[in-house]
């Protein structure tokens, strides 16, 4: 495994020496694999892509991460940890959330041939980009919606499927967009953004990312990731676009419960920071490599912050106060037994049990 963009030297499942490049990121844009052109029906294994891209890891490069991951499984995986890096731990650590995601995926790798391995991983790559493309499309024309104040209509309009008037071209797109710690209704600052004099990096976090859109730089963390914005686009995107405003009604079941997701995970949130920025801005085409948008260093940023075990305590907060967004049957407290009911009596009985058990046997 390596954690650079050049790669280095790792051994492949056949023991024969190779060079890599980081499974977290995606690499030169290749024409799609397709291993049944005929199939009509969609693979399974790009249905759990779908889901993976969404809420494990959005630029994941899958065969090169298939196969650094076989190298580790045959190296003793868990037992090598220890010798690898930060950031090698962390794509090993994605390599086993996909076992985990895909029924008899290790099985069936540790049987395959190196091709075999990369047509595997190309699957999963077609559904972690459809369902991006799919979500990129889906915001598009929502999130005018949300941000128009009710009752109201934004001035000047921008249309639901046009993109050349979002950004830093309107003033309502401009000022979620306007980074944090700048102040958008400065008429310098704005037009400095607004022509390029000040440019954006993807590691600059934006207002939109703050709950009431209002940062505050004595305490950075007071209300990051908590916008009303963003809990609209997780709903759009996890449980369905009719709960945005009301509970679920849609026919169809949301890509949550399709996929048993009932927690919501550091990287879906990120997932959903990043998708909302990109339909904010005036770029036509999502592509990690645009210097304009920077998608995949905004996602990587978060991602950064929120795997950082000096910041567990803020993350564990946040999750908690995601998780009651988004799952109403979410709870962090322990339910007892109703008092005098049927389970409270049998558990008092053998509490009482085992205390005189335990007094039998010291006497």
């Amino acid at each position: 495994m390596s954690n650079s963009g050049e790669g280095d030297s790792s051994r492949t499942a056949t023991g024969q020496k190779c060079i890599y490049p980081s499974a977290l990121e995606l690499g030169p844009r290749k024409k799609p694999y397709i291993l049944h052109p005929t199939k009509t029906t969609q693979d399974p294994l790009v249905h759990r892509g779908c889901h993976f891209g969404r809420a494990v890891h959005a630029f994941c490069n899958v065969p090169t991460l298939l196969t650094n991951g076989i190298v580790l499984l045959s190296e003793g995986g868990g037992d090598t940890l220890e010798s690898l890096t930060v950031d090698e731990r962390k794509e090993f650590a994605a390599f086993r959330e996909l076992l985990r995601a895909v029924p008899g995926l290790e099985s069936r790798l540790l049987a395959s041939s190196e091709e075999e391995v990369v047509e595997i991983g190309e699957l999963i790559q077609k559904g972690i980009n459809g369902a991006r493309a799919d979500d990129t499309k889906g915001m598009k024309g929502a999130i005018i919606d949300w941000i128009t104040p009710k009752g109201q209509s934004l001035s000047p309009h921008i249309p639901r499927n046009v993109k050349s008037g979002r950004g830093f071209n309107h003033e309502c797109t401009g000022a979620l967009l306007c980074p944090a710690g700048l102040d958008w209704t400065n008429i310098q600052t704005r037009t400095k953004l607004m022509n390029g004099e000040i440019q954006v990096p993807g590691d600059q976090w934006l207002v939109f990312l703050y709950a009431d859109y209002s940062y505050d730089p004595e305490d950075p963390w007071n209300g990051l990731l908590r916008s009303g914005l963003l809990v609209s686009a997780y709903k759009h995107i996890f449980t369905s676009p009719s709960s945005v405003d009301q509970e679920p009604k849609a026919t169809r079941s949301g890509n949550a419960r399709i996929h048993g997701m009932r927690c919501v995970t550091k990287a879906s949130i990120a997932y959903v920071a990043t998708q909302t920025r990109f339909s904010l801005t005036s770029a036509q085409v999502f592509s990690r490599t645009d210097l304009i948008t920077d998608s995949e260093r905004f996602y990587s940023s978060i991602m950064e912050l929120l795997d950082d075990p000096d910041e567990s305590d803020e993350v564990d907060q946040l999750i908690t106060w995601w998780n009651r967004q988004i799952f109403l049957l979410y709870t962090t407290t322990e339910r007892l037994p109703s008092k005098n009911s049927a389970l409270a009596r049998i558990r008092q009985k053998r509490v009482a049990y085992k205390e005189l058990h335990d007094t039998h046997r010291d006497s």
